[in-house]
């Protein structure tokens, strides 16, 4: 599995603060059965900064501490990259980073409200050749009031991104309603983690396939699934399947899913 979406690195946000939180972080991923994931650190939302050369450099030591202590884990840069009106030009001046050295770019939105010029925004990435993904916006407030402010963003270009724990209602019964809702109105195209710590919020990246799985289809999982995978190949993502009810045969074949050589 391929997570695209977690804050793995040390003492730079508000994920992992120590190489011990980084490794036990990383352990719980591997128990996961995950092998690759991007470290995603906050970058202006206010409160943290992190450019790109620091990302990189800390992803690399990272990834020889991985070896050093025998965790079959790989780290890949990125950052979860908060909406302001310096992106374009920090992009030019070579201070943001894409998922994995990808086509593909996390973009935050603030909880309370969609941007004025977040239409305008996408445009000017895609003119890029870059895509945004939008993370986690069952978690805005008017995308909750409203899923077609979501799908307004999305026939502009843009993708997006739900939460494991927003789908198995770590984030309360709303956002679990809204999170579902969101992805059988086929408006979101990956499921990640947003992993901060391995016990207070871990990845449950295999549970949520699995509730996907049950609710909405075995090839919806696969649909998430392989998307991921194409984050982290720069490969554009696949057609969406039609939601269906599941029998019980395509449950059982579900759990074998993840145990694939």
């Amino acid at each position: 599995m391929i997570d695209i979406h977690t804050h793995i690195l040390p003492g730079i946000d508000d994920g992992a603060d120590s190489w011990e939180a980084t490794l036990n972080l990383a352990r719980a991923a591997v128990s996961e059965g995950i092998t690759t994931l991007i470290a995603t650190p906050h970058h202006a939302n206010g409160r943290y900064t992190n450019f790109a050369s620091e990302v990189q450099e800390l992803t690399r030591l990272a990834n020889e501490r991985l070896v050093a202590s025998g965790i079959p884990l790989s780290i890949a840069p990125g950052q979860e990259i908060r909406v302001h009106e310096d992106l374009l030009d920090a992009w030019q001046r070579g201070e943001l980073l894409s998922l994995a050295g990808s086509m593909y770019v996390l973009i935050e939105m603030p909880s309370n409200h969609i941007p004025t010029k977040m239409e305008e925004l996408i445009h000017e990435l895609r003119v890029m050749n870059l895509t945004p993904i939008i993370a986690h916006p069952e978690r805005n407030a008017e995308i909750v009031k409203s899923s077609d402010r979501l799908a307004r963003l999305v026939d502009r270009g843009a993708c997006a991104q739900v939460t494991t724990h927003s789908l198995l209602g770590g984030f309360g019964k709303q956002i679990e309603k809204t999170a579902w809702s969101l992805c059988k109105s086929g408006l979101v195209h990956v499921i990640s983690s947003d992993a901060h710590h391995p016990e207070r919020r871990g990845f449950r990246l295999r549970e949520a396939y699995e509730a996907i799985g049950r609710r909405m289809g075995e090839p919806w999982a696969d649909y998430y699934f392989a998307n991921a995978q194409c984050v982290a190949d720069n490969r554009d993502f696949g057609m969406q399947p039609k939601v269906q009810v599941p029998s019980k045969s395509s449950i059982s074949r579900l759990f074998s899913f993840f145990y694939r050589p």
